[in-house]
């Protein structure tokens, strides 16, 4: 019994620090709106850009490899976000920036279930991306397969997406959303005193270079 109050204890205040860090990003002041998504992840929405502002979530291994569902979802629209201020799956299509569906929660991270693989294909969770970073296993999708290896080391890794806007940012689409500048992700684990953090301008991938060129200073980020 005192092993189960201990513990509930030391969660509490594991969840709450984590919390503390996340709310200098994710809070009413920065967000437009908060979603939840169902628990899976949560996304800070920007309503002037249609787009998210912050996407946080955690990889577990025993969930990361667990499973790969081959057959991926339908993307589909944010109900839960005003439709004024939505993108649909349609504003990317054949769009001038040559932009990609890309997503902040990936779902090669997400296919360990039917439930939390379709969560990540909600248009809340997507932004455009120029085509050849977000395929490249150099440069994005490289990327996000790094942090299901930290996963798989440390137990667990939390991750923050941040995704960089400016005030005439170029616009795509029927619904006019707008096209980041740039995006970045940070890892961390308090636990084992790990955090790295790379930065992405939304340009062309850079022939030759590798997923350590976009490494930067996460206290440039905070």
């Amino acid at each position: 019994m005192k092993k189960s109050i201990l513990f509930l204890i030391f969660f509490s205040i594991y969840a709450c620090s984590s919390d503390l860090f996340l709310k200098q990003f994710i809070n009413n002041k920065q967000c437009d709106q908060i979603l939840q998504n169902n628990g899976y992840f949560i996304t800070c929405y920007s309503y002037k850009n249609k787009g998210a502002k912050y996407v946080a979530y955690t990889l577990f291994k025993d969930k990361v490899n667990s499973k790969n569902i081959k057959e991926r979802p339908r993307f589909y629209d944010d109900l839960n976000i005003p439709k004024k201020y939505r993108s649909t799956y349609s504003d990317y299509t054949r769009n001038t920036f040559k932009a990609d569906r890309g997503h902040l929660y990936p779902d090669a991270a997400a296919d360990w279930s039917q439930k939390s693989l379709k969560a990540v294909y909600v248009m809340s969770n997507i932004i455009p991306q120029h085509y050849s970073l977000n395929r490249s296993i150099h440069a994005w999708r490289g990327l996000e397969k790094y942090g299901r290896t930290l996963a798989m080391k440390m137990g667990n890794v939390k991750v923050l997406n941040g995704v960089v806007y400016s005030e005439h940012s170029q616009k795509i689409g029927r619904n006019k959303i707008s096209v980041p500048n740039a995006f970045w992700k940070m890892y961390y684990n308090k636990d084992q005193n790990f955090e790295r953090c790379f930065y992405f301008e939304n340009k062309p991938e850079i022939k030759g270079k590798k997923i350590k060129d976009y490494v930067v200073k996460c206290k440039k980020l905070i």
